[in-house]
C-alpha cells in the first residue's frame, strides 16, 4: 500500500497565518505603532472639519472626510511599508525568516496582508466620525460603508508601491521616500491643475487615460455608493502588482 501524500494546502496556509500573525503582532510591539494610529485618526478627522469644513456644509454625509484619504495614505502607507523589508536586511534577519518551512511568496504575503490589516485598524478608529454623523443627520449608512471599503481598498494600492520600495533597499527611511513620491505623483494625478499642465503638452485621450491612474479619480465613485468594478480592479492591481513585484525582487536578491 503506497503512502498517501501530504497536500501542501494546509501546509502553505499555516505558513502564511503564521507570518501574518508575527507580523501584525509586530507593529503593536513598539509606541511609534500607536503613535502612527493617533496621528492617522487627528489628521483625518482634522482635514475633513478645518479644510474640508464638513460641520458647516450642513449635509449628512462623509464625502468630504473621504476626500484627503488619499493624501493620508499616499504619507502613512508608506510609513507603515518601509519595514516590510528593508528593516529584515538591515538587520539580517530575512535569513532567520526564511529557515522557517516557510516559502518566498508566503513569507511576502504574510507581510503584506499584516500590513494592510494594520492600515485597515487605523481606518477603524476614524468609526467615531460616521457614528457622529449618524447621530446628527440621517445619512446613507450604504454609502458610508462603500466610502470605507473605498478607502481600505486605496490603502492596499499605496502599500503595494511601498513594498516596491522596501524590497529595493536596506534603509527605510530611504524606502518610505521612494514610496512616498510615488503615492504622491498617483495622488495629484486626476486633479484640475495637474490635468492642466497635461492637457498643454498632451492630447485630450491621453490626458483622460492619465486621469484615470489617479487614487482620488478611482475613489470618488465610492464616496458617492458607487461600487463600480474598474476602481475595483484598479486599486487591486496596484496592490497585488506591487506585492508580486516586491517578492520577485526579494526572491532573486
Amino acid at each position: 500500500m503506497s503512502d498517501t501524500p501530504a497536500t501542501p494546502g494546509p501546509r502553505a496556509g499555516a505558513a502564511f497565518l503564521a507570518v501574518l500573525r508575527r507580523e501584525f503582532a509586530g507593529y503593536f510591539r513598539t509606541p511609534l505603532a500607536y503613535v502612527f494610529l493617533a496621528v492617522f485618526n487627528a489628521f483625518a478627522i482634522s482635514l475633513a472639519f478645518f479644510v474640508g469644513n464638513i460641520y458647516e456644509a450642513g449635509v449628512a454625509s462623509l464625502d468630504r472626510f473621504f476626500l484627503y484619504h488619499p493624501w493620508l495614505w499616499a504619507f502613512l502607507a508608506p510609513a507603515a511599508g518601509a519595514r516590510l523589508w528593508a528593516e529584515e536586511r538591515r538587520q539580517g534577519t530575512i535569513e532567520l525568516l526564511l529557515t522557517w518551512p516557510v516559502t518566498v511568496w508566503q513569507a511576502a504575503l504574510g507581510k503584506f496582508f499584516a500590513a494592510w490589516l494594520f492600515l485597515g485598524c487605523a481606518l477603524l478608529i476614524t468609526l467615531p466620525m460616521a457614528f457622529t454623523v449618524c447621530y446628527l443627520g440621517d445619512p446613507d449608512v450604504g454609502v458610508i460603508v462603500s466610502g470605507y471599503v473605498g478607502s481600505f481598498l486605496c490603502a492596499g494600492a499605496c502599500l503595494g508601491i511601498a513594498a516596491v520600495a522596501s524590497a529595493l533597499t536596506r534603509s527605510q527611511v530611504i524606502a518610505f521616500v521612494t514610496g512616498f513620491l510615488a503615492c504622491f505623483v498617483l495622488v495629484l494625478v486626476g486633479y484640475g491643475v495637474f490635468d492642466e499642465l497635461l492637457a498643454g503638452a498632451f492630447s485630450s485621450g491621453t490626458v483622460d487615460a492619465v486621469r484615470r491612474l489617479g487614487l482620488w479619480r478611482n475613489l470618488e465613485p465610492f464616496t458617492l455608493g458607487l461600487v463600480d468594478v474598474r476602481p475595483v480592479a484598479y486599486f487591486l492591481t496596484a496592490a497585488f502588482a506591487g506585492l508580486g513585484l516586491s517578492t520577485i525582487i526579494v526572491e532573486r536578491r
